[in-house]
């Protein structure tokens, strides 16, 4: 990737600067009313800040989303969803292409002042990844709990940010939940990275192109053919997807 220029350094300084302050205000903010609401409100109000942090990356730093297949992501319908992870941005996007959703991420994230608190607000699936069995217990159990409560489980199988252009390791852990549930799982993939680089905090101008693929029927299979079906559509999906 080319060296950033001086206007690109700058708007992301101020894209940075903008979002941690909305957020902190907000995250006071969603504490506060958090107990006078039901999960739905309570999930709306707090993506109020993920619309704002979209609306910066756009008008700020010049950056456009391009979604390609809504049409397979089912209506009225909780699903196990598989995407790769290149970015925070994805954590972001996802809570507004998918609602209301729980996130399975580390649980050292609730531990982050502000960010942290809002995100506890919203029922993830927090696991310890230090202990493996035991994260895939947790998995398991709370999210068929949260897919029976109607909420759609967001998982990402590489564990880790991956740089652009690069999909990592697959673990079956959304595939096992999808079989052990009961339910569908809808592939995902995108390539911001190339925009929103993980551990960086540049911002390029530029389009994040992501993928919605169709669901994939878990009934009567293993939960390794589903998830191999996932991560050999990811992968062909990505390998065509532009870089900025």
């Amino acid at each position: 990737m080319k060296s950033a220029s001086v206007s690109v350094r700058l708007r992301s300084l101020l894209f940075v600067v903008g979002y941690h302050l909305i957020g902190i205000v907000h995250s006071m903010a969603c504490l506060v009313a958090a107990p006078f609401m039901s999960f739905e409100q309570r999930f709306r109000f707090v993506n109020l800040w993920t619309h704002a942090t979209m609306w910066l990356l756009r008008h700020l730093n010049g950056v456009q989303v391009v979604v390609e297949g809504r049409e397979n992501l089912p209506e009225g319908e909780p699903v196990v969803v598989v995407a790769n992870h290149q970015s925070q941005w994805e954590t972001f996007y996802l809570q507004l292409l998918i609602a209301p959703q729980a996130t399975v991420l580390k649980r050292e994230l609730l531990w982050v002042p502000f960010f942290g608190w809002g995100l506890a607000l919203l029922k993830p699936i927090a696991i310890d990844r230090s202990n493996p069995g035991g994260a895939l217990k947790t998995i398991l159990r709370t999210g068929k709990a949260r897919l029976q409560e109607g909420i759609s489980v967001v998982i990402y199988p590489e564990g880790t940010r991956q740089p652009a252009g690069v999909i990592g390791r697959f673990n079956s852990g959304g595939a096992m939940l999808a079989c052990h549930a009961g339910v569908r799982l809808v592939p995902i993939v995108h390539n911001a990275g190339h925009c929103w680089p993980a551990r960086s905090m540049l911002r390029h101008s530029g389009v994040i192109t992501l993928v919605i693929g169709p669901a994939i029927e878990t009934a009567g299979k293993a939960p390794k053919i589903v998830a191999n079906e996932a991560e050999s559509w990811i992968r062909d999906q990505a390998a065509r997807l532009p870089g900025r």
